[in-house]
């Protein structure tokens, strides 16, 4: 390996991000209780840093196409990193108020995005695995961060045992696909397979453990028992963070590895993902219904939302990933914006019981109102990012002729409706509890602007970002 020819500028933005997010600790061990919210501000600027360098960052491959910098690795690096700044906007005043070792908390944030962006460019099946799980660990100490909480303690327990459990079988399809081509390289995978055994019982089962173990790290149907307590016991903004960045994580590994490796099999794992798709919206939606607390229920609205994008990627084809490239943007600021909503709101309150959100419009109009149209671009209704993720999902199955798969979508998008309109519902029409107003932080401000902009703005300029997620899918061969 010649080291002389390799461009190491493809790397700066994983080695900045990472040398920054030990910086955080060692400037915190100064600053502990002094200014905390410096810390806060800090990691955001080194956010901006590492977007800046993944935005100028040129297209390449480093150590044997192990290291992968594409269109499609830097549009998920962007997520990643959209989505830790909004979360440390929203988190800076939280950790003030209920978190020690606030260095540790952000600097953990930085880490995982780090690794994250990882696995956006891993190549290689070894490279994938080493950086989804520098991600997931990362996540694990972050929901067990409040020790003291029987319940944070809990999630953290919870999240550890179930996510070892799907890293096992996870590497159990990796070494399956490994002793069929005797290859970690994705873009050699499928070659091999065609050339060789083809699609034979022991690919099929390596499949199923495929969907399994990432279906575990998605959240979906029937593998998403941890995410309930997991979101409820967490601290609020872990749980902002995890709804969205673990999402985006198990996607774009689980798109590189189907849609570049095992295209070969596409006619049999379409199908696995069909019937996690139906039970995803069906389970998430049902019981979403009959959820008290906030968390829990954009929980189980998360799983109903992962059900979403897998009957776009039933479809195998390019609109398949422009469509879920385009939801998970909007996805981003909607649910990342409902949490600082919830943030904000559990820091005042001390609550995350849906019926203490009557009368917010009352005690503070600007929250309800920017929830209200969070929770509409959630549901999927113009003119707001989530109508338009939620159309073009639907459109790439229905170009491919799975009528009844979006049927069934259509149908849980409904039952979606009594859930979060129940929310409006109390904020506008009840009256509260208690009368005293409730004041947003100035950080969370800047972060709920945002959300509520891009969740206006994705809708009103759709060509702008449908060529974003198409310069993202132009990697991939149909």
């Amino acid at each position: 390996m010649d080291f002389a020819d390799m461009n190491f500028r493809l790397i700066v933005p994983e080695l900045f991000l990472f040398l920054w997010s030990l910086f955080i600790l060692f400037i915190d061990l100064g600053n502990r209780d002094k200014n905390p919210r410096r810390t806060g501000l800090l990691s955001l600027l080194g956010l901006i840093a590492a977007l800046y360098f993944t935005m100028t960052t040129p297209s390449g491959t480093l150590f044997g196409n192990t290291f992968i910098a594409d269109s499609y690795a830097q549009a998920f690096k962007m997520i990643f990193i959209l989505t830790a700044a909004l979360t440390i906007l929203g988190s800076i005043d939280y950790a003030v108020r209920r978190l020690n070792h606030r260095g540790e908390f952000f600097s953990l944030i930085l880490l995982c995005t780090t690794g994250m962006m990882f696995l956006s460019s891993a190549g290689e099946l070894i490279s994938m695995y080493v950086a989804l799980e520098l991600s997931t660990i990362a996540l694990y100490i972050l929901a067990a961060y409040m020790k003291k909480d029987l319940k944070s303690t809990e999630a953290g327990l919870k999240y550890l045992i179930i996510g070892a459990a799907s890293s096992g079988i996870l590497l159990y399809g990796l070494s399956l696909i490994y002793g069929l081509t005797g290859t970690t390289v994705m873009s050699e995978i499928g070659k091999r397979l065609f050339l060789g055994p083809g699609t034979n019982l022991a690919t099929y089962f390596a499949i199923v453990m495929f969907v399994a173990g990432f279906g575990f790290k998605l959240a979906a149907a029937p593998f998403h028992m941890w995410a309930p307590d997991v979101y409820e016991g967490a601290p609020t903004p872990v749980t902002a963070f995890l709804s969205v960045a673990s999402k985006a994580a198990g996607l774009v590994a689980f798109v590189r590895l189907f849609f570049e490796s095992l295209l070969i099999a596409k006619s049999e794992w379409v199908i696995i993902l069909e019937v996690v798709a139906i039970l995803a919206m069906v389970i998430g939606n049902v019981v979403a219904l009959l959820q008290k607390n906030i968390k829990r229920m954009l929980a189980y609205s998360s799983i109903a939302q992962v059900g979403y994008v897998l009957v776009a990627l039933s479809a195998g084809a390019k609109l398949s990933i422009v469509s879920m490239m385009i939801f998970l943007l909007a996805y981003l600021f909607a649910n990342i914006g409902a949490f600082i909503v919830v943030i904000a709101f559990s820091n005042v309150t001390g609550s995350d019981k849906i019926e203490d959100y009557a009368g917010l419009m009352k005690r503070s109009p600007a929250a309800a109102i920017i929830m209200t149209i969070f929770m509409l671009s959630l549901v999927g209704i113009p003119p707001t990012a989530g109508f338009l993720a939620k159309y073009w999902l639907f459109a790439a199955a229905v170009k491919e002729g799975l009528y009844g798969i979006v049927i069934v979508a259509v149908l849980t998008s409904v039952i979606s409706l009594f859930y979060y309109m129940n929310v409006v519902r109390l904020m506008i029409f009840h009256s509260p509890k208690d009368d005293s107003s409730i004041s947003l932080p100035g950080m969370v401000k800047i972060g709920l602007a945002i959300s509520v902009v891009m969740v206006i703005i994705i809708c009103i300029f759709p060509n702008e970002f449908y060529k974003w997620g198409d310069s993202a899918s132009t990697i991939f061969r149909f």
